[in-house]
């Protein structure tokens, strides 16, 4: 069952403990088995997260602390899930949000159609703020991006 599950996709050892406990394994069987794993190094948490932050940092632009939330409902938290998002740098969140910005930025119709202007800066800051970013940088963000032009 472990080695289907990791076949599929690397998982957290909580993630396997759960798939374990569904289907019937005793909590005792299932940690022998997971240390085991963890023994030859088949599942490793510390591995498992800093995967996870680069690439959901890259496919999907999340501040960390949407990366964090993620990783603590994998079951990593604490100082692996630290370590792990300490990869992720100021300066590297806030260019990728800047990019998503620019991307998802449309040309007004008319550029002086302030009602036009101010319901697109509510769309790319809310879109900011369900990526985790807060909502003083979201604005900031965005306003600097809408002045690049």
């Amino acid at each position: 069952m472990v080695l289907r599950q990791l076949s599929m996709a690397p998982r957290s050892r909580h993630q396997l403990f759960g798939k374990l406990a569904e289907r019937g394994v005793s909590e005792h069987v299932a940690v022998e088995i997971l240390d085991r794993y963890e023994e030859v190094q088949l599942v490793d948490d510390a591995e498992f997260a800093k995967m996870w932050v680069r690439s959901r940092a890259q496919t999907s632009s999340l501040a960390r602390s949407a990366l964090k939330r993620e990783l603590a409902e994998k079951g990593i938290t604490g100082e692996i899930a630290e370590d792990a998002l300490a990869q992720r740098t100021d300066e590297d969140e806030m260019a990728a949000a800047e990019e998503l910005v620019r991307r998802k930025l449309r040309p007004l119709a008319d550029p002086g159609d302030r009602a036009g202007r101010d319901k697109q800066v509510r769309r790319l800051v809310s879109m900011l703020a369900r990526k985790g970013y807060p909502p003083g940088a979201a604005f900031s963000i965005v306003k600097n991006v809408m002045a690049d032009g």
